[in-house]
């Protein structure tokens, strides 16, 4: 250990410290694009890392377990449940620093996990991959934009799982293409939304109505032919006009089980009123209620962003982000022993 704090991507190796700081990146998940399952494999999914909101956790060898600060009972089951699978030292002070916002749409559930279970292992000398983790905590089981922005950030797609079968691993990670620097995703929260999760989640997903093969066929020629290259080569406005139209597509799918094409009217209005101003790439995260709208610079972002607030001040459930995207993933620092977790 040496007297600075070292940071290292999440895939080295680190002899085991007595004390870890965990960022994990929150995501988009922008959609699914293959319901149908026709061709042997089912879900698929496109996202993007972002920069923040973060789930951040410090963690430290104890004399026995705890868990304080947001979401920390769900930190705690994450421990509980590592140390179960894979004989982690379940002896670990935990300080939720920040947590993601629960049921908003930004991978809250496989951020904290991961975070809990790669910080655990490590302190038990074991280095366990990031992963097996997600398969242990059961985490990644649709898809694997969530376990990508913690290893490595970027505009992110996965290939889905065999249809029929139950998955034992998440999916495969097809492409991971890096966010251009200059980009700028508007998040717009909307604190008495929640989206569907857990039992919820699986209920809706076992009664959507069938989504039928050209649908999925459109879906994946518009990520492949343009989304895609779009992000590969920087333009953000194609890269829009392809998210925006998954979005449409995939929201009226599911509409049945979020009132409309986004859970949150609210947010709905803004985005409607952003995709006027000629920003075609807005949309929701996953069941949302979090909306967003990508933007090829910073300075259109703070615009449209501070004109938002401005016209939804008599709101105050909704809030308005600018923030960068992610193309490292989650950091893991060796903490120095006696830190007591405060942020800093």
């Amino acid at each position: 250990m040496t007297d600075q704090p070292q940071s290292r991507p999440q895939g080295d190796s680190l002899r085991a410290p007595r004390a870890v700081r965990i960022v994990a990146p929150g995501r988009l998940h922008i959609g699914f694009l293959d319901l149908n399952g026709s061709l042997g494999r089912r879900f698929g999914s496109l996202g993007l890392t972002l920069e923040g909101p973060a789930t951040r956790v410090f963690m430290q060898t104890a004399a026995e377990p705890s868990a304080v600060g947001p979401d920390s009972d769900r930190a705690r089951q994450a421990l509980s449940r590592i140390a179960r699978t894979h004989g982690v030292d379940e002896r670990v002070r935990i300080v939720v620093e920040e947590a993601l916002p629960a049921h908003s749409g930004l991978g809250s559930g496989t951020q904290m996990a991961l975070a809990i279970g790669v910080g655990a292992s490590l302190l038990d000398g074991k280095g366990i991959d990031s992963s097996q983790v997600a398969a242990s905590l059961s985490r990644g089981a649709r898809s694997s934009i969530g376990l990508g922005a913690f290893q490595g950030g970027g505009v992110l797609l996965d290939g889905g799982q065999p249809a029929g079968e139950r998955p034992s691993q998440p999916p495969p990670l097809l492409s991971r293409i890096a966010i251009p620097a200059a980009w700028r995703i508007l998040l717009i929260f909307d604190t008495t939304r929640a989206g569907l999760s857990g039992a919820t989640e699986s209920e809706a997903m076992d009664g959507l109505p069938e989504f039928p093969e050209a649908l999925a066929d459109r879906l994946c020629r518009l990520v492949l032919m343009a989304a895609l290259p779009a992000a590969a080569s920087g333009d953000a406005h194609r890269f829009g006009l392809a998210v925006g139209e998954i979005q449409r597509r995939l929201g009226d799918h599911f509409s049945r089980f979020q009132g409309g094409r986004f859970t949150s009217p609210d947010v709905a209005e803004a985005l409607k009123l952003i995709e006027a101003a000629g920003v075609p790439g807005v949309g929701q995260s996953s069941w949302g209620p979090t909306g967003f709208a990508i933007f090829g610079e910073a300075q259109a972002a703070e615009v449209m962003a501070s004109d938002l607030r401005a016209r939804f001040a008599d709101r105050p459930n909704l809030t308005f982000d600018v923030v960068s995207g992610n193309n490292h993933g989650a950091t893991i620092e060796d903490a120095r022993y006696g830190d007591d977790g405060a942020s800093g």
